[in-house]
């Protein structure tokens, strides 16, 4: 008989700090808007870009805006951004991908050679003329993000159903005569689904980088509103100047947070199918 499988220490020990991580982001963007009675778009001049002090732990920027704050906001509306995009995408992913698993032949071929058509256009270049079309704010962006990422969550409901059609109970199901919407919705769509919020899940952190580079060129948030994106870009010219906070803050926001839960989604990848890790890479 084999023994419990053991942890490796080292993996513990990412897993433990990762999901710390996450924990304190969550905590931090629900309860400091309610704890902390500040405006994170007041400006006090007679302070601007001010060393960081037990006042302001991450210093002020260039109009006095305390960054901790504002950071603190610009990932509440990262986070915001990042997984209500991935839900979108991996919603219309699912669609796209279980309408051509299941129908098979002529379908399935046309809807994976629209995939491959969608999938040589670059995520950011098709998503800049997406925000195009509107006004800068978060609704924008979140359908930029959606609409440019359900491509590799298609691929993989799709590569799943097929994988699950030729199945026994599926068989069995058909020779029973159940139709091909019923075996669909009740045998195969069920086994996709953990793959499906597993992408969603890997999607989010791509998602909020996607959203910050959108602000960082200009095209995301409006410039007044928190976004780290819009906070590096701000800050290029004092961190020429010598003024370090205003940029390496907001990137540590982006920086960390995004790789701890990415590496929580890559531990629920190994865990449903560790022979088989890069069809989830996205």
């Amino acid at each position: 008989m084999r023994g419990p499988r053991t942890v490796p220490p080292g993996r513990a020990l990412r897993v433990g700090s990762s999901a710390a991580v996450v924990v304190a982001v969550l905590g931090a963007v629900l309860l400091v808007p309610l704890l902390v009675p500040l405006d994170e778009q007041a400006v006090d001049l007679a302070g601007k870009l001010r060393a960081p002090s037990p006042a302001h732990p991450f210093g002020t920027d260039d109009v006095g805006r305390d960054v901790l704050l504002r950071c603190v906001y610009g990932l509440r509306v990262s986070l915001l951004v990042g997984v209500v995009a991935a839900l979108t995408a991996t919603v219309l992913g699912t669609a796209v991908g279980a309408a051509a698993g299941a129908a098979g032949g002529r379908t399935d071929r046309l809807v994976m050679r629209a995939v491959d058509v969608f999938s040589s256009v670059p995520h950011l270049l098709l998503g800049i003329f997406v925000v195009a079309l509107f006004r800068p704010g978060v609704w924008p962006v979140v359908a930029s993000v959606g609409l440019t990422h359900w491509l590799s969550t298609a691929r993989i409901v799709r590569a799943e159903m097929l994988s699950l059609r030729s199945r026994d109970f599926v068989d069995a199901a058909v020779s029973g005569g159940a139709s091909r919407l019923r075996v669909a919705v009740r045998h195969l769509l069920p086994g996709v689904l953990p793959k499906a919020g597993l992408a969603a899940v890997l999607m989010v952190p791509h998602a909020i980088w996607h959203e910050s580079a959108l602000s960082f060129l200009g095209l995301g948030l409006p410039t007044h509103r928190a976004s780290l994106g819009n906070m590096i870009q701000a800050a290029r010219g004092t961190l020429q100047a010598g003024d370090w906070w205003p940029t390496l803050f907001p990137g540590l926001f982006l920086i960390v947070p995004t790789l701890a839960l990415a590496s929580l989604a890559g531990v629920w990848r190994d865990r449903i199918n560790p022979r088989r890790r890069s069809e989830l890479m996205l």
